[in-house]
């Protein structure tokens, strides 16, 4: 009897094999995906996870919120992330997705148009996780098993700005493809431009300016700088505003405005930007958060860094986060970059006489085009008189960095990056530190890089003081 079923699950498993692929091939479904699938899935998923990290993880960072409860990376133990603070794993799947979709573009004439925006993206993409973490899986990071690479070596933050294949001739590159005509094929599945490839030239070419911008202490870049001001590809109207815009229903909406009421309850006011906004009497307050529940139309923050162990308070004390980020949050938008943050980093390479323009009116056009983002009227004497005027100002550079830090909460980790290369604005110390009072330099790198990559984060750890928080990435040190 046994050799009777043997030789039957042999003849099973012959006639299976042999016709294995027609059974296992779908006849009405594409075997390869279409690329504006792949470009829609790759803006809405790095803008919806992008948004989520900057309100509960780059806020507290930047010490626009603080955390009342749960709060062991308010505290600056950023080993430990709790609701946020590990945006590593997204950042590599969002380029993984989007290096299929390049491939895709150089691989059939007909998909020609997605290479300039899939560049930009990857420029982006691993900008940000340069400037967070600083030396990088780069160069061999999205080779994948069919070339041999499955444990990527990590680039040092300068070869992957400054390199041959780095971000700024990544960035050269899409600019390059994106004056092309591509005739009548279209740019399908783009929910930030709706398929317009000269904003995305100005996008390209934006980015291109900020990146350079921010490795200026370390470079000279007067001479590029002046070039794309000169080019006038520049993102200088906010009709050419690169953001995702979230509606009120899913599955676009802004991912805390469905979050459990405690949940969204547990990230306050904090301290830091109390003081900045009443040094501004700046009406964005109302906006960004609520008046205290025991105070009316007061706002009150709380410092970063409180040991939830040891604190006693009522929340109905201190101002909860805005209206736009839960009951309203349909009218929220996400910036990957706007013109009022160029304008900021074109007063400051004004000032700094990196390129011939006037920072004064260009610092005065951002302050009008933040608050114009945030639905906010200007008061008529905000910039003519007190402590926003330009004019009047004893350090310009403080001012223009503070007021484009006022202008970006909830942008990933933007005003915490460009705090740390800034100096702007100065943060508070923390109640309670879990990083002997030091003020954070970088994300250390996550524990799945101990396990799957583990000779090449040896070495990574080894240039960053044993993976410490406090090392300083190359273009701030």
């Amino acid at each position: 009897m046994k050799n009777y079923i043997i030789i039957l699950v042999i003849l099973l498993m012959t006639a299976c094999d042999a016709d294995f692929t027609n059974i296992n091939t779908n006849p009405v479904v594409s075997v390869s995906v279409q690329p504006e699938f792949l470009l829609r899935k790759v803006l809405f998923e790095y803008s919806e996870n992008a948004s989520y990290e900057g309100f509960v993880a780059g806020n507290l960072l930047a010490q626009y919120f603080m955390a009342v409860d749960f709060n062991l990376f308010d505290r600056h133990g950023l080993t430990q992330p709790q609701y946020g603070g590990n945006p590593w794993p997204f950042l590599y799947e969002n380029l993984r997705d989007n290096e299929i979709l390049l491939q895709l573009s150089r691989q059939n004439p007909t998909f020609a148009i997605y290479e300039g925006p899939a560049l930009v993206i990857k420029a982006m993409l691993f900008a940000n996780l340069t400037d967070l973490y600083g030396d990088v899986p780069y160069s061999e990071a999205l080779k994948g098993k069919s070339s041999g690479v499955v444990f990527p070596a990590y680039d040092s933050q300068e070869e992957i700005y400054l390199g041959e294949e780095g971000l700024l001739m990544l960035l050269t590159l899409a600019s390059e493809k994106l004056r092309l005509s591509y005739g009548p094929n279209r740019l399908i599945g783009d929910v930030i431009y709706n398929g317009n490839l000269q904003n995305w030239l100005s996008l390209a070419e934006s980015l291109r300016f900020k990146l350079l911008m921010r490795i200026s202490g370390k470079v000279d870049v007067r001479e590029q700088l002046s070039k794309l001001v000169q080019d006038g590809y520049l993102i200088i109207n906010p009709e050419s505003n690169a953001v995702f815009r979230f509606t009120s229903a899913q599955p676009n909406n802004f991912r805390m405005s469905t979050a459990r009421i405690g949940d969204f309850n547990l990230f306050l006011m904090s301290e830091t930007i109390q003081r900045q906004l009443e040094r501004f009497n700046d009406p964005r307050v109302g906006v960004y958060f609520r008046p205290s529940a025991n105070g009316e139309n007061q706002f009150r923050g709380l410092r970063n860094g409180q040991d939830a162990s040891q604190l006693s308070i009522s929340i109905a004390d201190f101002s909860l986060s805005g209206r736009i980020f839960r009951e309203a949050a349909g009218s929220m938008k996400f910036p990957w970059l706007t013109s009022f943050e160029l304008k900021f980093l074109m007063a400051e390479a004004a000032h700094k006489g990196f390129v011939q323009l006037d920072a004064s009116v260009l610092y005065q056009e951002a302050v009008k085009e933040a608050f114009e983002y945030w639905g906010v009227a200007v008061p008529s004497n905000y910039l003519v008189h007190g402590p926003a005027s330009f004019d009047s100002a004893e350090d310009k550079l403080e001012l223009i960095g503070t007021q484009k830090w006022l202008s970006m909460p909830v942008n990933f980790y933007e005003g915490w990056i460009e705090q740390r290369r800034t100096g702007f604005p100065l943060l508070l110390p923390l109640v309670a530190s879990l990083n002997d009072g030091l003020m954070p330099n970088r994300l250390p790198y996550p524990a799945s890089e101990i396990a799957l990559n583990n000779q090449n984060f040896l070495v990574a750890s080894g240039n960053t003081n044993g993976n410490s928080i406090n090392a300083k990435v190359w273009w701030a040190q």
